[in-house]
């Protein structure tokens, strides 16, 4: 019994994975370009990124999650998977907005005019100089976002993604024992989120620079 049930909840990792892998990918995308545009992108940008980030770190994921499902629903063919995966990726934009405004902000101001003294564009300075420094400074904060990612990946279960969680329930309809079934659950969860951390923490070791 106890076998059958973890094989089964097991059958959800994978997408588990994926999708906190998919909106983890979409959150660092937009985030990196809306930080950039909140500290480079003069008045107007930096306002709108405001705005953003306070309108998007404001209101619950799920009610988000909800939103934007039905939004992309509506207006393009994408699956559940899809459309929940990419709104988890949306909604942790902000937060990753943040991080990495952040992170941008704690780089010496003197790099961009020496860069720009040197002859460089602006815009190559933001990307050779300025980006490679602040990734890495980033990955602390970022690291724990991954992680609440990674939990908040169980809310796309709202939308009929069969991930673990989805599957825990099913298991617990079933047999009845929901003490059981969900305590396996979330000692899936626990170790997916502890090798996470652990994995960024040898990635922030090896990638750190020995000044800051």
């Amino acid at each position: 019994m106890l076998t059958t049930i973890i094989i089964y909840i097991l059958r959800g990792f994978v997408v588990t994975l994926s999708v906190t892998a998919i909106s983890l990918t979409v959150g660092l995308t937009l985030g990196l370009l809306f930080a950039t545009f909140y500290v480079y992108g003069g008045k107007i940008l930096t306002r709108l990124m405001a705005i953003y980030s306070v309108i998007f770190r404001g209101v619950p994921p799920i009610v988000l999650l909800f939103l934007l499902y039905f939004i992309m629903a509506k207006n393009i063919d994408l699956s559940p998977f899809w459309a929940g995966s990419l709104a988890l990726g949306v909604i942790s934009s902000s937060y990753q907005m943040e991080i990495l405004r952040g992170a941008i902000l704690s780089v010496e101001r003197g790099q961009m005019i020496a860069a720009r003294s040197i002859g460089m564009t602006r815009l190559d300075a933001i990307r050779y100089i300025i980006l490679p420094q602040a990734l890495r400074i980033a990955i602390p904060p970022w690291s724990n976002e991954a992680a609440i990612l990674l939990k908040d990946s169980s809310l796309v279960l709202v939308i009929g993604v069969p991930e673990m969680l989805r599957r825990a329930q099913h298991v617990s309809a079933r047999t009845y024992q929901p003490l059981l079934v969900y305590s396996i659950a979330a000692l899936i969860y626990f170790l997916m989120t502890y090798s996470v951390n652990r994995f960024l923490d040898v990635v922030e070791r090896k990638t750190s620079i020995p000044s800051l």
